[in-house]
This record gives C-alpha cells, structure tokens and sequence, in this order.
C-alpha cells in the first residue's frame, strides 16, 4: 500500500534506479531529511529500478556491469561478488531494497509522474496518486519505459510477432520459431545466444558493423570520447547518440566462441518488412515469424513537456545535470551520466547543485 504523498517536499526525485538512488544517498549524506527534505518517486513495484523487469536468464556478468552505489560497501554488499548463478533482476532488487531500507530513504512506490507544471517559485508534479510541490526536481527515471523502433516501410503488414526489449522475457516463447534480432548492442547479442538451440533460426541485423573490443565491460563503456559525445550533445540540446557506438561491443569468451559458431554474423539493415519475413537492399528475402527490436531506448521525459525544456535540437540542453532552461530541473543518468557509464559519480554532481540551488 502506498502511503499518502506529503503536500510538499524541497526535492522531488522522480526514480529510484541507480541515478535517483544516488542522488537521494548523496542529498542525505548533506543534510536533508527524507520527507521534507526530499522524496523519491518510483513507478515501480518493487525495489531495483529496470533490472526488475529485465528477463529472467539474464545473469550479472553476461550484461553491462552493474556499478555499486555509494555507501553499498558499508553495508558489506557488491555486485562484483554477487551471486552470479542467480537472475540479474533477482540479485539487483534484492540489494536496492536492503539499500534503500537500510539508509531510510522512505522511497514512495507504485507513484507514477504524469506532468510537472511550473507554479513559480515552486514546482508541482501531478501523479496517479495525487499532487505535491517542490522546490527542485531531480529526473532520474530513465529509459526502459520507452524503448526505441525504427519505423521501416511495410511493419504493419507483418503477420508474425514483433517484440521490442522491454517485451522479452524467455527464449521459450521463441521455440521452433524463425527469429530477426535487430540491434548492435549487449542486449541484441545476449537474446541471439539465448535463442541458440531454442529457435528454428535466428538472423542478427544491425545498422552498423559491429565492433568487437577486448577489455572489461565498464572500462569498454567508459571511454571518455564516449563520454565527451555524450556530453556535448546534452550541452546542446540535441538527440543523444547511441552509446554502443562510440564503445563498441565487449569481446567476452562466449561472444567470441558465438562468432566462430557462426551465432552473432551481423547482416545489413533490411529495407522492408513483408508478411512473412524482411527484405534486404539486395533483394534477398529472409522468413521470419518474430522480430525482436533490441534497437535502444530513450530518455523518458514526457512528464517534463508542461515545462517546454526541448531545443530546437530535439533533446533538453543539459550541463552537469542541470536543464539550461530551468534551473530547478535536473536530469540524472542522462547522457554522459547514463547508468552504465557513471550515474554514481553524477548523483554527486548533482545533489552538490541541487543544495547550491536550494540555497
């Protein structure tokens, strides 16, 4: 049962994945009291943020590396020595939890965020559990809500099932069944080596080549021109670009033994979808009675459209967390900060300017 939401706090954070947790331990840490000093929102059921959704196979260390949050070692918890023979979204709730209940953070769930409107001085955010004010928001509800499709001529015309990430859920859905997996990132190739000896057939398609790097997951993902793309798209105002391609795709021993077995041979972009499969720009045609869109996701920030924050770039110009267009709003998690590649230290960053704008 979700308790009744105060009438008002100083610091709103909307999610408590990996960002907003962050963000939350931090503003704690200066001072501010959960409650009145801040509240975390969360539109989900369960401690965990996305990893509670994610399907049941997935495993810690066959997906991008989960980063501990700050103060998880003084709990004596970490995810490098988790229990890795146990489901991703199992070990990763289970921890946020013991998290979030050990440091009080009184995070309010299920609350979804339907709009923030401003009432100047104040902010107030609307939800399906009633409305509230706040001095500052700290958006940290990021992106597996709104994975992304590409619209590609004649979709609506396919006669078999079409899936996006956020759908998957297990390789037993796909048995006997004639499979395109699209998409040149980790999720993409975990699906097709879970679909191995469980489907009739699987086709890998990406947009790009893909590159295959040596080296641990987080130092792959980490790369500060990654992150300088990242950051100077944010600072401008335009739509991100896709992380995996600025890092490419982590050269594990089961990816490359799936390489030499022929699994993850990544065909061209087809041009057309068809009733019983997909056309290439070379005019051959490959069946299919699934395709699953593993093509990404984007920032979820419809919540915030009562604002108008967007930039004739199409995204919200941000710096260090701050949106250049209202200093109250934050963005946790977003671009640069992305979780896999430094929410932790950007929950710092911005609890700092969330005080300083508190005054």
């Amino acid at each position: 049962m979700t308790l009744p939401l105060p009438a008002r706090t100083r610091v709103a954070v909307i999610g408590a994945g990996q960002a907003g947790l962050s963000v939350a331990h931090h503003l704690q840490r200066r001072g501010l009291e959960a409650g009145e000093g801040f509240l975390v929102l969360d539109r989900g059921p369960d401690a965990g943020g996305a990893w509670q959704h994610r399907w049941e196979a997935l495993r810690l260390g066959t997906a991008h590396r989960v980063n501990d949050l700050p103060g998880m070692a003084e709990l004596g918890l970490s995810f490098d020595t988790a229990d890795r023979s146990r489901a991703a979204r199992d070990v990763v709730t289970e921890y946020y939890r013991r998290y979030e209940d050990s440091y009080g953070l009184q995070v309010r769930r299920p609350v979804t965020v339907t709009a923030v409107r401003d009432e100047e001085p104040l902010l107030r955010l609307d939800t399906d559990h009633g409305s509230l004010t706040a001095e500052v928001v700290v958006n940290a509800g990021g992106t597996w809500g709104s994975p992304f499709k590409p619209h590609v001529r004649g979709e609506e015309a396919f006669l078999g099932r079409q899936w996006t990430t956020v759908d998957y859920r297990s390789a037993e859905d796909f048995r006997g069944r004639r499979v395109v997996v699209v998409g040149g990132g980790t999720s993409a190739t975990n699906i097709l080596l879970e679909l191995e000896g469980v489907a009739e057939a699987t086709t890998w398609v990406t947009r790009r080549t893909p590159e295959f790097v040596e080296g641990d997951g987080l130092a792959a993902e980490a790369g500060a021109a990654t992150v300088a793309v990242q950051d100077r798209a944010a600072r401008e105002g335009r739509a991100l670009p896709s992380i995996v391609s600025g890092t490419g795709l982590v050269a594990t021993p089961a990816v490359k033994a799936a390489v030499e077995r022929g699994v993850l041979v990544a065909h061209p972009m087809f041009t057309s979808i068809e009733p019983e499969g997909v056309r290439f720009a070379d005019g051959s045609f490959e069946p299919a009675d699934d395709i699953v869109w593993a093509t990404g996701f984007r920032a979820e920030l419809g919540h915030l459209a009562p604002l108008h924050l967007r930039e004739h770039g199409g995204g919200i110009a941000v710096e260090k967390g701050r949106v250049l267009r209202d200093p109250r709003i934050f963005l946790a998690g977003y671009g640069p900060q992305a979780s896999t590649i430094g929410a932790n230290r950007a929950g710092r960053i911005v609890a700092n300017q969330v005080l300083a704008q508190l005054g």
